[in-house]
This record gives C-alpha cells, sequence and structure tokens, in this order.
C-alpha cells in the first residue's frame, strides 16, 4: 500500500494489473472456442504458436527485443496487442484453425517484446532498498489477474456473444498503453537514458553475462526444469479419479487452494529479507517445491491433498520474487538481456514438458509426481550446490558491468 500511494508505481501496477487480466482473458476466450471448434488437439497447436516466438526472439532477436526498451514503445506494442485480439474472431470466421494460428503468433511475438522490457523497468521506478517490494507487488497482480481473468471469462462466455469478449479484451490493453503513456510523460525513462545511467553501451550478450556469473546461468536453468517437472500437474484430473475417487469437484478446490497458497505467501515473499545468497535460496526452494510435489502420491485424502496444494502454492510467491529480485540487481541492459532469457527457457521447457509429461503421465498418473517431483529437487539441489561454490569463490557483483563495458 505503501509503493502504491506512489503515482508511477500506481500507473505501472494499473498497467500491469490490466495487460495481466487482458492475457489472461484471451488465453481463457481463445482455448475454449479452439476446443469448441476443433478439439483439444487444435488447443495443444495455439498454446505452442504463441511460445514459439518468446522461444525465436529469446534467442536470437536481442536486438529486436532492446528497440522495444521504452514505455511509449511498449504503449504501441499494447496497441497492437488490443487490434489482434480483436481481429481474433474475424480470422477465425475466415481462415479458421489457420487464421487463429497466425493470430496467436503475432501475439506470441508482442507478448516476447512486451513481458521482459516491462521486468526491466520495473526496478527503476522506486528506490533500491524497495525493489523486492516492488517485484512482490507486480507478482502479485498477476496471481490475482490468474484467477480473476479465467473467472471473468468463463461469466462473460455465459451471457454475451464470443467476440464481445474478445473486444472486451482488446480494451484491457488499450487501457494499459493510456496508463504507460501517462507513465511516460511524467519520468524519465528510455533505453538511453538508463543505458547511460548504468554506465555501459550496448547491447549485451547472454553468453558473455552468464559466464560472467554463473550462478545466475544455474538460476535460470533451474527455472527451466521447475516449469517442465511441473507440467505433470496436468495429470492431476486422472490422479484424482484414480487415487482418491474424486472428481471435478476434487479438481477445483485443489487449484483454488493452491491459488490460496500463492496469496497468502506474497506478502511475505515481497517483504522477508532474502538471503546474501539468492541464487542458492533459490534453487533450494525449488527443490522444496520438488519435494512437495512428490509428496502428492503419498496423498490418501482430499484433506491432505488440499494442504500439499496450498504448500505448493506458498512456495510459489518466493521462487519468482527471489529470481526477479537478483535480475532486477544487474544494470539495466544486462537486466533485459536476462529476463528474455529466462522467459525462453521457460517457455522452451513449458512447450517440451505439454508435449512429454501428459502422455507419459497419463499411463501412470500416481507416479508421475514421486518421479516428475524427485527428478526437481535433485536437479534444483545440485543447482544450490553449484550455485553456492561459484559464490564462494567470489563471482564478482560488478561482472555484468564489465562485460557490458566491453560491448
Amino acid at each position: 500500500m505503501r509503493l502504491l500511494r506512489q503515482r508511477q508505481v500506481l500507473l505501472l501496477w494499473g498497467a500491469q494489473s490490466l495487460s495481466v487480466f487482458g492475457d489472461r482473458l484471451y488465453a481463457m476466450a481463445i482455448m475454449w472456442i479452439v476446443w469448441q471448434e476443433s478439439g483439444a488437439a487444435a488447443m495443444g497447436l495455439v498454446a505452442i504458436a504463441e511460445s514459439v516466438p518468446y522461444i525465436l526472439l529469446g534467442t536470437v532477436g536481442r536486438r529486436i527485443v532492446a528497440r522495444f526498451a521504452s514505455l511509449r514503445s511498449l504503449a504501441a506494442v499494447d496497441i497492437g496487442r488490443a487490434a489482434l485480439v480483436a481481429a481474433l474472431p474475424l480470422a477465425w470466421q475466415a481462415f479458421g484453425i489457420p487464421g487463429m494460428l497466425a493470430c496467436a503468433v503475432l501475439l506470441g511475438v508482442t507478448g516476447a517484446l512486451f513481458d521482459p522490457n516491462l521486468g526491466a523497468l520495473v526496478p527503476e521506478l522506486v528506490d533500491e532498498r524497495d525493489v523486492q517490494a516492488v517485484v512482490g507487488l507486480m507478482d502479485l497482480t498477476g496471481r490475482i489477474a490468474r484467477i480473476a481473468g479465467p473467472g471473468a471469462a468463463g461469466l462473460l462466455l455465459a451471457v454475451v456473444p464470443q467476440h464481445f469478449l474478445f473486444w472486451f479484451d482488446g480494451l484491457t490493453f488499450v487501457a494499459s498503453a493510456v496508463a504507460l503513456l501517462l507513465l511516460a510523460s511524467r519520468t524519465v525513462l528510455s533505453a538511453l537514458d538508463l543505458e547511460r545511467s548504468a554506465g555501459v553501451k550496448g547491447r549485451p550478450r547472454a553468453r558473455g553475462l552468464l559466464k560472467a556469473r554463473p550462478d545466475t546461468a544455474v538460476a535460470i536453468g533451474v527455472h527451466g526444469a521447475g516449469i517442465f517437472a511441473h507440467a505433470v500437474a496436468l495429470a492431476l484430473p486422472a490422479f484424482l479419479a484414480v487415487r482418491l475417487d474424486a472428481g471435478a469437484a476434487v479438481y477445483g478446490a485443489a487449484l483454488a487452494a493452491t491459488g490460496a497458497g500463492a496469496l497468502l505467501a506474497n506478502g511475505f515473499a515481497g517483504n522477508l529479507r532474502l538471503p546474501v545468497n539468492s541464487t542458492v535460496f533459490y534453487c533450494g526452494t525449488w527443490a522444496v517445491s520438488g519435494v512437495v510435489l512428490a509428496s502428492v502420491a503419498l496423498a490418501d485424502s482430499v484433506t491432505v491433498l488440499l494442504a500439499l496444494s496450498a504448500l505448493l502454492g506458498a512456495v510459489n510467491p518466493f521462487l519468482q520474487v527471489t529470481l526477479n529480485t537478483h535480475l532486477s540487481s544487474f544494470p539495466r541492459p544486462a537486466r533485459l538481456r536476462l529476463m528474455s532469457v529466462d522467459l525462453t527457457v521457460i517457455r522452451t521447457a513449458g512447450t517440451a514438458s505439454m508435449l512429454v509429461l501428459p502422455g507419459l503421465a497419463a499411463k501412470g498418473p500416481v507416479a508421475a509426481f514421486p518421479v516428475s517431483g524427485l527428478a526437481l529437487a535433485l536437479v534444483a539441489g545440485a543447482g544450490a550446490v553449484l550455485a553456492l561454490k561459484w559464490t564462494k569463490a567470489g563471482t564478482p557483483d560488478e561482472g555484468p558491468v564489465k562485460v557490458l563495458a566491453k560491448g
């Protein structure tokens, strides 16, 4: 609440809230329509089509992403997203699945440009002591939108035509663009100013940054492993049927418990002081998440399952806030590049997991949870050991700055 009394934080929080809410509305609406018209296979194609631009731009598009490192550029991206979302029903009517896939790819491009740049801008709005708190605030915004977006989409789809939902979604992106333009008019944030204030020039390469800070490289890699392992949650309905003889009501309750745990833990994640070795803490927290995920297989009642779901949700904000706070400690150009790399890793891991894990989990839904959870715990535990080794070896905090200074 203290941060929201600062006008520029309030404006960015409003823009982020509307943008993420629009993302969730769009995701719910497009998946519903594709499933209704063409089935589950088409849903998978749309999900993959949206992820591909994140992977490509994060891998080879650093110069393109860096061109949008200003508030006005991000406002233009949101206007583009509004137009694309509003055009989705027309694309569906005129071209069917190919038209929907084309729009999904273009929306993936805009997301790949918007998300890392906005994340890199957030720490510039507050004093250094408030970076963790503002990261926690933005994380809370995303978690609320993840719950409210699908819920609002479901309610709207029940009372209005489908095309109205996409138009409403487009308006959320327009409102976000207006908020970003207002913020741009009241601050001096720009790509050029921020590069000068950091004392560096050029667009840093991910390879040099990660080589200079191997503990950061390990943390990003563990993030990808965590996203991959947690895709086993797609097998939860099958697990419930086999293990607890339960159905959709319990599945919904488990999802609600996970969301509630995350919301309750967010305030702690954003305000408790993080350990000095934040990358070690981050990897260790993923290991804890893996153990909890494996423990789901031991649930012999709905009560135990809901408790484990809430605990699993409570771990998530600590993961997101810790990594984003760590990345925010880098100079702005390095921060943008690393956030883009992180998005690339988790999108790649998420896409790969959707192609692999659900099929494997369907054959043994109970065994899938300990296998995925313990594998994650081992990978994350090894990551924590490596991160501790490199931080103890004296990895210099100024490493990224030196790399940037060399261009």
